[in-house]
């Protein structure tokens, strides 16, 4: 669903390629559409918008897929490393700015109401952490409350729900959009590729995939550009897991020199401020990182 000859800097994931920008893309978005809300909409008769941001989760990888239909948009976000739970903030600004991009900057100024699409937002899970099948975030969980107690109504909300995709977790899901699934089998085929040491192990996993019938008419017309976005994906997940190793002995070497020995109250409450905000690390995993001893970790994070 791409504009003919479009040059874009940022490259697709294998699941946008899909659900987003394939000749088989609107069927495969509205496939899942209708699993999603126990719809259906046919290809023929559906209109799609694409709404897709330029270098809006991730500066040159784009997972997410943006659509326009049936007076809503949705989101769709691919997840494949472990679960973000900053993802309703980030997706406060995508639609932020899928608004900014639909509505002419003058007519936020008219007096009468100005109509927009409502949204919707997904994460479809598919890393190898074990998560939850079914599972919902939201915004208001990431606010600061006035004596730290949620009131009963929040004045902003944005709701992120979230599914897991692999086999044996999404089967629900998947048993109702046969492009998801046999997305969710070719992914499994790649990662059993890796694990057990193929010799070209994503050029085994798309020959293996045409030969089980798993997405066999995309993967015979892409099967070069769908070896390059895995290749793309992969090497895109090791720089972020290095960059996030780098910075988290540095920042347990920045923490050590400013006093981490002598107590928690400066030299660690920095440290573990500075990971969680640029790293998107839970609080979990960055005491663990610290050895903070389990008998002072409910009242360090409580300090926090």
């Amino acid at each position: 669903m791409a504009a003919e000859g479009e040059n874009r800097k940022v490259k697709d994931s294998v699941f946008v390629d899909l659900f987003g920008r394939d000749v088989t893309a609107k069927e495969n978005f509205i496939s899942l559409y209708n699993a999603l809300h126990g719809t259906n909409l046919r290809p023929e008769n559906t209109e799609l918008v694409p709404e897709m941001l330029e270098s809006a989760m991730y500066m040159s990888y784009a997972n997410d897929v943006a659509m326009q239909v049936n007076g809503q948009v949705v989101v769709l976000i691919e997840h494949q490393s472990t679960i973000n739970r900053n993802m309703p903030l980030r997706l406060l600004d995508y639609v932020a700015r899928i608004y900014e991009k639909i509505v002419p900057p003058k007519k936020k100024y008219y007096r009468s109401r100005v109509c927009v699409p409502m949204p919707e937002f997904y994460v479809l899970y598919n890393g190898t952490d074990d998560y939850p099948a079914e599972d919902e975030m939201r915004l208001s969980d990431s606010f600061t409350y006035p004596g730290g107690k949620k009131p009963s109504e929040v004045p902003l909300e944005l709701v992120v729900k979230v599914y897991n995709i692999n086999l044996g977790k999404g089967d629900a899901l998947l048993g109702k959009c046969g492009a998801l699934r046999q997305y969710s089998q070719f992914i499994d085929l790649v990662r059993k590729a890796r694990v057990e040491g193929k010799d070209e192990p994503l050029t085994w996993a798309v020959k293996e995939a045409i030969g089980r019938g798993i997405l066999p008419g995309y993967l015979e017309r892409k099967s070069t550009e769908v070896i390059n976005m895995l290749t793309m994906e992969y090497d895109y997940a090791v720089d972020v897991a290095a960059q996030k190793e780098e910075s988290l002995a540095e920042g347990i070497r920045i923490g050590e020199e400013r006093g981490l020995e002598q107590g928690l109250e400066q030299g660690r409450q920095e440290t573990v401020r500075l990971i969680m905000d640029k790293l998107n690390l839970s609080l979990a995993q960055v005491m663990d990182a610290l050895n903070v001893p389990p008998s002072e970790r409910d009242s360090f994070a409580a300090k926090l």
